[in-house]
């Protein structure tokens, strides 16, 4: 049971309790590649077994988010987990389709980001949040995001709501891009909801629930695991025989005379063996799984 599950992490759990409740289904090593807030929803990519050697292959990837901005309060967490710590008015005039489009038109782009103090982020080797528990100030280093696309989903002047879905690169926080977004319609707010969608290839359509998990079989779970070799199916191909396949596996490094980048390596029978990087025409292992 070794690969990529792909889960819809349901409300109130956090991303170690979907790991810890995969691991005592499976009974193997179960990983996961970056967490989700417990109020988050949506796709959340598990590695199993060997699966979890895939690790740096999915750190980077970009994501797609729903979200919905509750305008007018303001939380000390920006979601709505925190208290509310300031109110003002929302002037309905600017919840506009028009003048919401262009407003998050205007956040498309790299740009510099700086977290939430409710965030895991390190500073001097202690974690934003602890900070904030404690009462202590602390510069918040900003960060380089790139918002790819951002469109209008739906605007509810009754609830002053707005629902937006983001594409964006990997260190993006939604909740400061939601103050952000209440800041230019001369308010504040904070993030009410939030559903991942999407992370790089994997999409929710993909993914399976954790009452899925529990009611069905294994058949039924291994039918939803992505294997490695599918992990890297699009990876160039070198065949190499049983020989050269042992002395990789060994350490030693083989010439070969191609383009420099990751390749599979598969024996004779276009078995997969595992991942090997080509550095000016030398070709040693990366990655292998058999």
């Amino acid at each position: 049971m070794d690969g990529i599950l792909i889960v819809n992490k349901p409300k109130e759990f956090t991303s170690h309790d979907v790991v810890a409740k995969v691991k005592k289904m499976c009974k193997v090593k179960v990983g996961h590649t970056g967490t989700l807030d417990p109020m988050a929803t949506g796709v959340l990519p598990l590695l199993l077994g060997k699966g979890t050697k895939l690790s740096e292959y999915l750190v980077n990837h970009n994501k797609i988010y729903e979200a919905v901005i509750k305008l007018g309060e303001k939380t000390d967490t920006l979601d709505s987990e925190g208290k509310v710590i300031e109110q003002k008015e929302v002037d309905l005039k600017n919840l506009n389709i028009e003048n919401i489009k262009n407003i998050l038109q205007s956040m498309v782009g790299k740009q510099k980001q700086t977290p939430p103090i409710y965030s895991a982020i390190k500073v001097n080797g202690k974690k934003l949040y602890e900070y904030a528990r404690s009462g202590l100030q602390v510069e918040i280093p900003q960060r380089e995001i790139e918002i790819y696309n951002i469109e209008l989903i739906e605007i509810n002047e009754t609830l002053k709501t707005i629902s937006f879905r983001v594409h964006c690169s990997k260190g993006t926080y939604i909740r400061t891009l939601c103050e952000e977004i209440a800041k230019k319609l001369n308010t504040v707010g904070y993030m009410k909801e939030l559903n991942r969608t999407r992370v790089g290839n994997f999409d929710i359509s993909e993914a399976v629930t954790l009452q899925d998990l529990e009611a069905n079989n294994e058949e039924y779970l291994n039918k939803h695991i992505i294997t490695i070799p599918h992990f890297f199916e699009e990876y160039p191909i070198i065949y190499l025989n049983k020989q050269e396949i042992q002395m990789l596996l060994n350490g030693v490094k083989l010439q070969k005379n191609i383009a420099n980048g990751l390749y599979q390596v598969q024996n004779e029978n276009k078995e997969f063996i595992g991942i090997g990087i080509v550095t000016n025409n030398i070709l040693k292992r990366k990655l292998m799984i058999y």
